[in-house]
């Protein structure tokens, strides 16, 4: 066990225990909910000061500040994307008590930030790297920045307009599924053609990760981002409790997204995860009430497109007059170089992120997420208190953004399921494209969170959503239109076979489940072989498709060819086919790729599949296109894998390796990890979407399976570790674990967290400056 250590805190009113589990999850025990949330602030800065640092300067646009001019065109985009309303009404639209959180949680991770300027050698190595310190915080920060959350749909609504604008609705149709069945339908009075390309330059600057180098351009917000998550009622369990499993998909980074922490104090004692720049938890449970989340796919985004003023571009046509926009000019620090005078405008709709004086046209973007109450994740404060499945559900009235599938569990054996989020209410238009600006398309407030549908122990007594269109059947879609761009529901499909086929889950079923690598998608795929011959050439390779299982493992060779082959040549030659009926000769290949772009803004297993449906009425064609895509998938297998075919792996092409944003520049502190084979495919439960080196891009960092009312059977996983500081034996301590789809103990009560502590901390008031406060035992300031 590690020595104790000891860290004077300002604004404690008593100390503070922190017991570190061999897994690297604090536990945070104090007297009063203040002190363990400011504990928390301070923890979270001692352990992913870094991560906390960056997540604030990209958010408020102050990164310029220390990487350099660059980032001055990013810093701008972030602070138009601020929220800029009263603060009143923002911290009580959260429910009582968040202004007061917030002002702890800040104050802790003020603390550490002191404590670092009395003890450098305390500061994390990227620090030391880069030669600059952290900044302190402000309670407010927690609240305005909004730009990290998830959301939609601006990005599909431009896509579609370009893709209408420049080919037409039969293009836009293979572009996308759209969920509900949906003609699109162009808003009256507005104009594609005056829609650029880069309209969206400045809104992905300031909603995407920022890169270090300043070299690589932001990509589409919207990108392969999902979860899952199941609810299962006692009647279907081993044990007769229930069971809640979530696995919320992102970005796979270093250090990881998010970060399991225990909040215990009176009245309060929470484990789970949420995002350690963010005060409470936003997935776990609090000994009453076990709670999760998948995105819920709300269109909570719209571009409004204005008329400027020929002589006056900073006014715009508003009904039958020209109204000004509003013009907040603000400075940039940028290190080594005079500051820079940057000038945001808002129209009332909210931020321009485009102008065309030549064309008297202005762009700005509406968010749901800039409303009071909508910081993303903030609303899961109020969840932290709920004992109650009725208790659970009034808390979800003060959840804002993102959209989320909630569902939660209690040990009386309730389960259910509650959409949340804020639905702006479009009285006269469907929210797929962008809409004119002039007053004829205005939000009437948001719906009502009881418009939305619910479900409590239901018959099948179990619950799961993987961010499929879940709305049910007769669900009043033109009265309240809650959006139409929904993953496949391939994930789900699975997720509910498992569920049906087995009677009796346990813990360790919902681990495995979570770890499943079975394509439910492959199956509509592969049924274009039935009835095809193939040539010599292609008999074993159609013969090794045919027998596989469809289980994408990591030594798969029929994976690794389905892959290849159904992402890198059936899909572009399915389009193709049906491009060139739509589109001239020489267009084909340009509108291939910009459907094949962005999987999650253009094409993706459902077109696919719903094109080998359309095809299999011509055998003739769907052979020559079988026969083409399948040499060139078996080619460049062969290329990537060997000649061998009983030699190939999925594995041995899919892997993980996450990456330190500052790699290049921390190679000693283990920046980069190594190489881990990774199953599975962005279409199995087990999500590992990849890029074009098949390198794993999103998934599940962190799991969690919750043993509803027997807290200490639970189980967690968080990769690569807990910890964000590269000096840390928690940084990476998870990385093999979660690259075999394994998970560890949840310890909770306080006889399993003892029992399993390697570290303890004290945190104490501060004294005064002028007395002499220990930080370690036996040290000194």
């Amino acid at each position: 066990m590690a020595p104790p250590e000891r860290y004077p805190v300002a604004g404690l009113t008593a100390p503070v225990e922190i017991l570190i589990d061999d897994h690297g999850v604090p536990h945070l025990y104090a007297r009063t909910e203040d002190d363990v949330f400011r504990a928390q602030g301070f923890d979270a800065a001692r352990d992913r000061l870094f991560q906390l640092d960056l997540w604030r300067r990209r958010g408020l646009g102050l990164l310029s500040e220390v990487f350099g001019e660059r980032f001055a065109a990013r810093d701008r985009a972030a602070r138009l994307f601020l929220y800029r309303g009263d603060m009143r009404a923002e911290w009580r639209a959260y429910g009582p008590g968040t202004e007061r959180v917030a002002t702890a949680f800040t104050g802790g991770i003020n603390a550490f930030v002191q404590l670092c300027e009395r003890r450098p050698e305390l500061l994390p190595a990227e620090f030391r790297e880069l030669g600059h310190r952290p900044a302190r915080w402000e309670p407010r920060d927690v609240a305005v920045i909004r730009g990290h959350g998830l959301a939609g749909n601006v990005e599909q609504e431009v896509a579609r307009a370009l893709t209408l604008r420049d080919h037409g609705r039969a293009v836009e149709d293979l572009r996308r599924v759209r969920e509900p069945a949906r003609d699109v339908r162009v808003p009256d009075g507005l104009d594609l053609s005056v829609i650029p390309d880069d309209v969206l330059d400045v809104y992905r600057l300031a909603t995407t990760p920022a890169d270090l180098t300043g070299l690589t351009p932001p990509r589409p917000r919207t990108r392969a981002e999902g979860s899952n998550n199941w609810v299962i009622g006692p009647r279907r369990t081993a044990t007769g409790r229930p069971l809640l499993a979530n696995d919320p998909h992102r970005a796979i980074t270093l250090p990881s997204l998010r970060r399991l922490v225990h909040l215990s104090a009176p009245g309060l004692d929470a484990i789970g995860a949420g995002e350690p720049a963010l005060p409470g938890l936003s997935i776990g449970h609090n000994g009453h009430l076990a709670f999760g989340l998948t995105i819920f796919s709300i269109d909570q985004e719209d571009l409004y497109v204005y008329e400027t003023h020929p002589r006056a571009p900073d006014r715009y046509r508003y009904r039958d007059r020209w109204e000004p926009m509003k013009v907040v000019r603000e400075r940039v620090e940028v290190a080594g170089r005079d500051p820079v005078e940057v000038e945001l405008r808002f129209t009332r709709h909210g931020p321009v992120v485009h102008e065309d004086p030549a064309r008297h046209t202005a762009f700005a973007v509406r968010a749901a997420w800039l409303e009071p109450g909508a910081a993303p994740y903030l609303g899961g404060l109020a969840l932290l208190r709920a004992r109650t499945a009725d208790g659970f559900l009034d808390a979800l009235k003060h959840w804002g953004a993102p959209g989320e599938n909630m569902v939660y569990a209690t040990p009386d054996g309730t389960i259910g399921w509650r959409p949340a989020g804020l639905v702006p209410v479009r009285p006269t238009w469907d929210g797929l494209l962008p809409v004119p600006g002039d007053g004829r398309y205005e939000w009437a407030g948001f719906h009502a969170p009881d418009r939305m549908p619910a479900v409590r122990d239901p018959a099948e007594g179990w619950f799961a959503s993987a961010n499929e269109m879940n709305l049910p059947d007769g669900f009043p879609h033109e009265r309240c239109t809650v959006g139409f761009d929904w993953h496949h529901r391939y994930r789900y499909e699975r997720i509910a076979e498992v569920l049906k086929a087995t009677p009796a889950m346990t813990v360790e079923d919902c681990v495995r489940l979570q770890g499943d690598t079975v394509n439910a998608a492959a199956r509509h795929v592969l049924g274009a072989l039935d009835g095809y011959s193939p040539g010599d050439g292609l008999r074993e390779a159609v013969g090794l498709l045919r027998s596989w299982d469809r289980d994408e493992r990591a030594d798969s060779a029929a994976a690794a060819l389905y892959q290849v082959w159904s992402r890198r040549h059936l899909r572009p030659a399915l389009l193709r086919h049906a491009l060139s009926a739509l589109v001239a000769p020489d267009e084909v290949e340009e509108v291939t790729r910009r459907l094949l772009a962005d999987e999650d803004l253009g094409a993706d297993v459902r077109t696919d599949i719903a094109l080998l449906r359309t095809l299999r009425t011509d055998r003739p064609v769907l052979d020559a296109l079988l026969t083409t895509s399948l040499e060139g998938a078996l080619r460049e297998t062969g290329e990537l894998l060997g000649a061998d075919q009983t030699r190939w792996r999925w594995g041995a092409l899919h892997h993980a390796a996450p990456a330190h944003p500052l790699a290049d520049r921390l190679g000693h502190h283990r920046a980069r990890l190594p190489a881990r084979e990774r199953p599975g495919s962005g279409d199995t439960v087990l999500s590992t979407g990849y890029d074009e080196h098949f390198t794993q891009q999103e998934g599940a960092s962190f799991r969690i399976v919750v043993d509803v009312g027997a807290w200490d059977r639970s189980r967690a996983m968080n990769a690569p570790g807990q910890s964000g500081n590269p000096d840390s034996p928690h940084w990476d301590d998870l990385y093999q674990d979660w690259a075999q789809d394994r998970a560890f103990p949840l310890h909770y009560s306080r006889a399993a967290v003892e029992a399993h502590t390697r570290t303890r901390i004290t945190l104490v008031p501060d004294q005064p400056p002028d007395r002499r406060s220990p930080t370690v035992d036996g040290g000194s300031p």
